[in-house]
């Protein structure tokens, strides 16, 4: 219990996010009575996951479908890389700047996945893991450490994407994406320019966002 403690009290918008992911999860199996592919006899994976023909109706599946995960398998890799990247990305940024970051994180990619494959249902944390794989690079260059590693984690996880089946293509790279116009800004000595670059992402995500969803356009 103490490990955990000192990691909720030196990262909390991580441990938060993997808190919401887990509950959202445990809801969907209780739901689905079982522990195996949750999502598909679930209201609450319905109404979070993001698919293309229901997104008019449902807007919020843009965020709510990064939170939510098909089973338990998918969820455990998931919560195990977040909690180790998410970290040293949070330690890095300062938990403000870092989970606004997440969050533009996951707009982007859901706002890929809508662009170039509306009409599969997607769900998990995974885009807005590529993103923090991106910024764990700058977090590691700005430290002075050596990038070949998180490097070499991007690299194996674009061939990954590209060679597995049943993941999400655009939901990755929209991720990818993302965390690479994040990093351009996430990283300067200004604190009013790094805040202003995260504004600006999300604030074009989300006018794309609302033209998906109808609002105009």
């Amino acid at each position: 219990m103490t490990m955990v403690r000192n990691y909720v009290r030196a990262t909390p918008a991580t441990a938060l996010i993997a808190a919401v992911c887990i509950i959202a999860w445990l809801i969907t199996a209780v739901q689905a009575r079982t522990l195996g592919a949750t999502f598909y006899d679930s209201p609450l994976a319905a109404d979070w996951g993001l698919w293309g023909p229901d997104y008019p109706f449902r807007p919020q599946a843009a965020l709510s479908s990064e939170f939510m995960h098909l089973d338990a398998g998918h969820l455990a890799v998931n919560m195990i890389m977040l909690l180790l990247i998410g970290k040293e990305v949070e330690r890095t940024l300062g938990t403000g700047l870092y989970l606004a970051a997440y969050f533009t994180s996951c707009l982007g990619a859901s706002a890929m996945i809508l662009k170039f494959d509306f009409n599969t249902p997607t769900v998990g944390a995974s885009g807005a893991l590529f993103a923090l794989m991106v910024m764990l690079v700058g977090a590691y260059r700005q430290r002075g450490l050596n990038l070949r590693a998180p490097i070499a984690l991007v690299v194996a996880n674009v061939a990954y994407t590209f060679l597995a089946d049943g993941v999400s293509l655009w939901g990755h790279l929209g991720g990818l994406c993302t965390g690479i116009v994040l990093s351009l800004f996430l990283y300067r000595k200004s604190p009013v320019f790094r805040w202003s670059g995260v504004v600006a992402v999300t604030a074009v995500l989300l006018a794309f966002l609302a033209q998906q969803a109808g609002v105009w356009g």
